[in-house]
């Protein structure tokens, strides 16, 4: 099959030969080691020359798999969102193809991981191999770094943006990459979230786990129980008006979210932050938590629903039911934390009852660290967020363990004291601290096999809306992406730091607010 696709790129790329007679283009020396990209990729070599991206490129894709030819369409948007050419996709050119980009679906032994893929570019050719259209997504996003802001209008008579040429051989370190995005505290629209997840994709995340209900608030539509959003929507932090996500609304985000391989994780918070779901539906209320009201404050810990009736659980399978029916992806979140009002044994009997019902609807529970408690399928995921005692006891279980140490990788902490946004009760995350750890030794004692990957949550208690949510979520959110996709070896602060400073044409194209942290010279050329 690799053999076929490559006669096919030698064909294309023959006739692209054969339809003009080329001027030589004399191209500066270039280094791609050089180039800032981010992730750091497993190995760039350079070979000195470059390929100019112009007018006369075009792409082609593999056309075993659909999927190929929409990351053709997506380099092909963004190429001109960039840069304004309008780049062809497996069309004709009439005569003025030139030089060629080739999305090749491979079957090399070389590409391990899903989502791997190598980059090879010659003065005429980019060819670009994945074995999954997911793999050519990433390797789409470094072709979008590697583009340059300005074209260099001296090489011919029209502009040509010039790509440094060598080869770039690049997998994931970790098969989950992700952020949390707290729409319950406060409301974020589709398009907020949107934003968010372009972001999220230019740096190869593949997860946006959406944290949908808390004491503040309940933010998706459940067909079967309409009150959940008529009154549990209508919160939030600091009295607004709240909101939430019709089922069409959901089922869009999910579908944007998918066209950039990236996977949502619904989270409905239980047996805890549970007050907007109980004031809606006093049956689900435990008589050891405080009666349910309006919420709009940042109080945890004092909810609960009552873990022996049957009813409850009758209202969790309709919830997981409905939401798991319109999310494709493989995992489920019920919370778990924080759930002080529960009393032990009813948590243990609760989180035992909820891994069936999500179990029942195919999908893998997730469950912040404190399910670890209970005796749970190797199958569910434990997300360690403070203590590592209950990660070594899900390793020991034989579950996977998502890294989130609050004290490196909450989003809503605050950089400094003088951050305009945030909370500090984890202490002050500036952007050095945030990239200087290592998921795989944090936990002392816990095997590398059994870390799934690691997420940043952003908690949204003290933010309203997406310039806020940029603020804290940029640019430590860029750090994260490489802790989860680059090699250990790879991860230098002195390093890294100067290739953030490089980001800030990207930041500013997408009109993203981000901390501009002293620590780094954002104004270095």
């Amino acid at each position: 099959m690799i053999y076929r696709s490559i006669l096919l790129f030698v064909a294309v790329l023959c006739t692209a030969a054969c339809q003009t007679e080329k001027k030589e283009i004399n191209f500066p020396k270039t280094d791609l080691t050089g180039v800032p990209l981010i992730p750091k990729p497993i190995k760039t070599i350079s070979t000195g020359s470059a390929f100019g991206l112009d007018a006369k490129t075009a792409i082609f894709t593999s056309n075993k798999d659909a999927g190929f030819e929409k990351v053709g369409e997506f380099l092909s948007e963004q190429i001109k969102s960039k840069t304004g050419l309008h780049v062809a996709v497996n069309s004709s050119t009439e005569g003025t193809l030139e030089r060629l980009i080739y999305i090749n679906q491979s079957d090399s032994v070389d590409l391990e991981n899903p989502e791997a893929y190598q980059i090879y570019i010659k003065k005429d050719s980019i060819l670009l191999n994945a074995k999954t259209a997911a793999g050519a997504f990433r390797g789409v996003q470094t072709l979008r770094q590697l583009i340059p802001e300005k074209s260099n209008d001296t090489l011919t008579d029209q502009p040509m943006w010039v790509i440094p040429s060598g080869k770039i051989i690049d997998a994931p370190k970790f098969e989950y990459r992700g952020s949390m995005l707290d729409v319950a505290r406060h409301f974020f629209t589709v398009e907020e979230v949107k934003k968010y997840i372009d972001g999220l994709a230019y740096y190869k995340f593949n997860t946006l786990h959406l944290h949908l209900s808390d004491d503040q608030g309940w933010r998706i539509e459940i067909k079967s129980w309409p009150k959940l959003t008529e009154i549990g929507g209508a919160s939030e932090v600091g009295g607004g008006e709240g909101g939430f996500y019709t089922q069409e609304q959901y089922k869009d985000i999910v579908a944007y979210a998918a066209d950039r391989h990236i996977t949502i994780i619904p989270e409905i918070d239980m047996p805890g932050h549970t007050n907007a779901a109980s004031l809606s539906y006093p049956f689900l209320h435990s008589a050891n938590a405080e009666t349910p009201r309006v919420r709009t404050d940042m109080k945890v810990g004092y909810s609960s629903f009552d873990a022996k009736k049957d009813t409850v659980y009758s209202f969790l399978d309709d919830v997981v039911g409905e939401i798991a029916a319109i999310t494709p992806g493989p995992y489920f979140h019920i919370g778990g934390d924080e759930s002080h009002a529960t009393k032990k044994s009813d948590y243990i009997l609760f989180i035992e009852k909820v891994e069936k019902i999500v179990r029942k609807h195919n999908k893998r529970m997730v469950g912040w660290n404190e399910i670890a408690q209970a005796n749970l399928s190797s199958g569910s995921v434990i997300h360690f967020w403070n203590k590592p005692e209950y990660a070594l006891k899900a390793a020991e279980n034989g579950s996977k363990v998502i890294m989130s140490p609050a004290k490196k990788t909450y989003l809503d902490m605050k950089y400094d004291s003088i951050s305009e946004y945030g909370l500090d009760w984890a202490g002050h995350i500036p952007v050095d601290i945030a990239y200087k750890w290592d998921p795989e030794t944090y936990v002392d004692g816990l095997p590398k096999q059994s870390i799934l990957g690691i997420e940043a949550p952003l908690w949204s208690e003290t933010i309203s809306n997406g310039t806020e949510l940029e603020y804290l979520a940029f640019p430590r959110l860029i750090g994260y992406a490489e802790l989860g996709w680059s090699p250990s070896e790879h991860l230098d602060w002195n390093d890294y730091k100067e290739r953030l400073a490089a980001q800030v044409p990207y930041l500013e194209a997408m009109q993203i607010n981000y901390y501009p942290t002293k620590l780094v010279d954002w104004n270095k050329e």
